[in-house]
Formats: structure tokens, sequence, C-alpha cells
């Protein structure tokens, strides 16, 4: 299930060459890192990786929405949330 993209000019095989392992090798990994964060979060836990960021679960109140369309209400129901916090030497990365 890889998925890993770049959307810059430096190509993924740039990246993966610059830390000496293959894209094959670079697509396990981030697939093991996605399954292990994903699974940590079904099950209601937290996982920090410090200085990049937290990934947790929140918790979404039902309420009352209502149809742009026909203009009638409608029950939303509640619904558990993904949440990423970024760390600070990640934001700090991205505002210099």
């Amino acid at each position: 299930m890889s998925f890993l993209v770049c959307s810059s000019r430096r190509s993924y095989r740039d990246r993966t060459s610059a830390v000496g392992i293959s894209k094959s090798t670079a697509g396990e990994a981030v697939d093991a890192f996605v399954a292990v964060v994903t699974q940590a979060v079904v099950e209601g836990e937290g996982v920090q990786l410090v200085g990049f960021g937290t990934f947790s679960t929140g918790q979404r109140a039902a309420r009352t929405g209502r149809n742009p369309r026909s203009g009638e209400t409608l029950q939303i129901a509640a619904a558990k949330t993904v949440k990423f916090t970024a760390g600070k030497a990640f934001k700090d990365s991205v505002n210099s």
C-alpha cells in the first residue's frame, strides 16, 4: 500500500538515495510506520514523534445540520476524529 508522493521538483529517487536506501525499502518502511500509527490511534493511544508532531484522536459531538439544497434540518451523528499537532521543531523548520 505504498503511497509515497513528493510534490517538489526534487524526485523521490533523490530523497531515498540520499539516505542510502532503495525506493522499495523506503516504501516498506513507510507502510510499516503508517500501520503502527494507525493501529495505535484506532486503539485510542496517541503517537508522539518528538520534534515532528503528535497523532491522536478527538471526539466530535452530535449536532444538527442543514441540507444546503432543501434547507431541511438533519441530525449529524457523533464521530471520532483524527488529529495531528505539529511539533515545535517541525513548525520552526516550516516557518524559517
